[in-house]
């Protein structure tokens, strides 16, 4: 589980929640009702959090207890992450509008969550801020082509971090923490993300540079008071040196943004807001897979062990289809036969890498 997920984790501890991880040695069709016998209590949600670990149990629409999946990176592949979640009580959307998607497409227990930042991070004691510009985040994507673009200018003419280094989370931190401004270039195919740097920066008392429209306005942080905007690329460098020869109007964005984010938008945010939106479903089972016939499900599981290049339980659920639903047995070899062209670089799951 990566940092993110355990904060979340943790913090439902903090809640009084138990959280219990399946082992790493699991196998990725392995069979729910053994995951659950082998937990101390009886579980009252089952939930993939969308890992490196792609974790698909059989027999998921059976057992009767509510299960959850994480959508996280909601925009990508979203026909296929919503065929996925009607095997799930709770698909759990991370991207604003996404919600209607799911429930216009037939599931009525979809569940919005947004990033966060993780507190215990970020409430240290202050440190000298030596960076002009941080930068964390991967940039070698072809999504990600205009932050390289735009970094690559700013590391010229300003002070910055080694911005094409990988850093572990603790790193991330420290560097924010020691950084006046983060250009939040978003991702070429998802301009408006909210994504987790956002977050974390503010947090971290730097200034943020995001572009507009944004879902950040959505989930209650304004313009100019919680971030500075841009329209476009060309107004970054303008943005950057103004706000570097005006101390008192960039500290004081900077600290509303993190106050803002350390009230409202922490792993202790989400998970009281995880905690109450299942307790408001009162442990009813939505997920439409419950009432499909085997060879549906079989497909949609193949479709997800496809995506994530597991070949061994895709090949398993085709067997499944060649003898229960021979129509569905061809989708399913196509499916199979698609992701064999694939890279592990280019797969579904590498998408949802942590700094992306």
């Amino acid at each position: 589980m990566d940092f993110g997920r355990a904060a979340l984790a943790r913090a439902l501890n903090r809640k009084g929640v138990a959280v219990t991880c399946v082992g790493d040695d699991t196998p990725v069709d392995g069979d729910i009702f053994e995951l659950v016998e082998r937990c101390e209590t009886r579980p009252s949600l089952i939930l993939q959090p969308e890992s490196d670990f792609p974790l698909l149990p059989q027999r998921l629409t059976s057992i009767d207890i509510p299960t959850a999946s994480f959508q996280i990176d909601t925009y990508a592949y979203t026909r296929r992450r919503i065929r996925w979640s009607m095997l799930y009580d709770h698909p759990i959307v991370f991207h604003p509008g996404y919600q209607q998607r799911f429930e216009q497409a037939g599931h009525p227990g979809v569940i919005t969550l947004y990033h966060a930042a993780c507190r215990d991070l970020f409430c240290q004691p202050p440190v000298e801020r030596v960076f002009e510009i941080g930068s964390v985040g991967r940039t070698y994507a072809r999504a990600q082509r205009t932050r390289r673009r735009v970094m690559n200018s700013l590391a010229r003419k300003y002070r910055l971090n080694d911005w094409k280094k990988f850093y572990s989370f603790a790193e991330m931190a420290e560097v924010y923490r020691r950084s006046k401004i983060v250009v939040n270039v978003t991702r070429d195919d998802y301009r408006h993300d909210a994504n987790m740097r956002a977050f974390e920066a503010m947090a971290a008392g730097c200034l943020v540079i995001s572009p507009v429209p944004t879902e950040l306005t959505t989930v209650g942080l304004k313009e100019n008071i919680h971030f500075v905007p841009y329209r476009h690329k060309s107004q970054i460098e303008d943005l950057v040196r103004t706000y570097l020869s005006n101390d008192q109007d960039r500290e004081r964005i900077a600290k509303a943004g993190q106050e803002k984010v350390l009230a409202d938008h922490t792993y202790d945010n989400r998970a009281d807001e995880l905690i109450r939106a299942i307790e408001n479903f009162k442990g009813k089972l939505f997920a439409p897979a419950r009432c499909w016939t085997e060879g549906k499900v079989h497909l949609a599981c193949l479709d997800y062990y496809s995506a994530s290049l597991q070949f061994r339980p895709a090949r398993h659920e085709l067997n499944r289809l060649i003898k229960k639903d021979i129509a569905r047995a061809a989708s399913g070899s196509f499916l199979i036969a698609a992701a064999l062209t694939r890279t592990p670089r280019n797969h579904l799951i590498a998408l949802t890498h942590r700094r992306g």
